[in-house]
């Protein structure tokens, strides 16, 4: 007869050799669902595990694929950007980082990084090729740079969420500095730095479909992800809500769903991190499923040979999951 709390998890470790007296089962189950996955259809098989790679990290953010498959994510807090090679070492790729956050690759391998500790935007790697394209917007510097994606034309979308966000009724510091407010904006290949949307409480993650014809926004403080139309000329159509989150709550600082970093797979599937785990949307907004991991994740990406790998960084932790499905090809992300 099976024991009451006998579930698939329990069975899951049996099957992997470990025996469980019927008290810890209880006290292990939270920790070993986050450590193996549900079955999402096309996505990943039920039961694959979660593996951690590496603890420690200093800020973990913005993960994107080298071209050999290896991946390179930045430690914001540590000033550095990191890379994780196939084997699931870790080294430094980049030091004095100026506290990159997203990154992105263009085609000619110039490295794109939105930046915190001097809040920017512009290229970091190679050394030669380095310099800023934009620093703030109307005379204010940006608040705080989080993320962004270089389309196949060159041009950079990217998002800044402003100023940290405080308790209620807690007041500004006196010294802080006045901010440009939370925006979505384009710098075209030519250049020109253009603000598309400054409606998002709090803008985060930023992603764009396989066929560039959609960019999504995580507004952390909101319920859903949103999406807009592109234009041929890079600019976008009115906002509209593309897939509702599951997570969302009130937070000392104000409503939060945790949403984060985004990534699509070659179905053109968003992959969203945020406070409930990864969750999985087909290219209509439909909720395919949730990954929980051990800790909240902060961003992911697609990497290894044939991008059927999806790395997760978040809280100082670094995972990798392999999937059925495989990441975008056309872009590094």
């Amino acid at each position: 007869m099976r024991h009451p709390l006998w579930n698939p998890l329990a069975a899951a470790l049996v099957a992997a050799g470990l025996t469980l007296a019927a008290a810890d089962i209880t006290a292990q189950t939270a920790t070993v669902a986050a450590s193996i996955t549900p079955a999402i259809a096309g996505v990943v098989a039920a039961g694959t595990p979660i593996e951690l790679i590496k603890e420690g990290f200093n800020g973990t953010e913005g993960p994107v694929v080298l071209p050999d498959g290896s991946l390179i994510f930045t430690e914001t807090v540590a000033n550095r950007i990191t890379r994780i090679a196939p084997d699931g070492s870790t080294s430094t790729f980049l030091d004095n980082s100026n506290g990159s956050n997203g990154l992105g690759f263009t085609a000619n391998g110039d490295l794109y990084a939105v930046q915190v500790l001097k809040p920017r935007v512009g290229i970091v790697h190679p050394a030669a090729h380095a310099r800023t394209l934009a620093e703030g917007w109307e005379g204010k510097p940006f608040g705080r740079p989080n993320d962004l994606v270089v389309d196949r034309k060159g041009g950079v979308y990217f998002t800044d969420s402003g100023a940290p966000p405080r308790p209620a009724g807690s007041p500004a510091p006196t010294d802080a500095p006045v901010v440009a407010r939370p925006a979505v904006y384009h710098i075209t290949p030519s250049g020109e730095l253009k603000r598309l949307a400054a409606d998002i409480e709090r803008p985060n993650g930023i992603q764009l479909s396989p066929d560039e014809k959609t960019l999504y926004v995580a507004n952390t403080a909101g319920e859903h992800v949103l999406a807009y139309d592109i234009a041929a000329d890079g600019s976008v159509g009115a906002r509209r809500n593309f897939a509702k989150l599951q997570g969302w709550r009130q937070t000392e600082t104000g409503p939060s769903s945790g949403a984060d970093g985004l990534a699509v797979d070659g179905s053109g599937r968003l992959y969203v991190a945020s406070t409930a785990g990864i969750q999985v949307f087909s290219n209509k907004g439909e909720a395919l499923g949730i990954i929980a991991l051990p800790k909240a994740p902060q961003n992911l990406a697609f990497a290894g040979p044939d991008k059927k790998t999806l790395y997760v960084v978040g809280r100082g932790s670094a995972y990798k999951i392999a999937l059925l499905a495989e990441g975008y090809g056309g872009r590094a992300k």
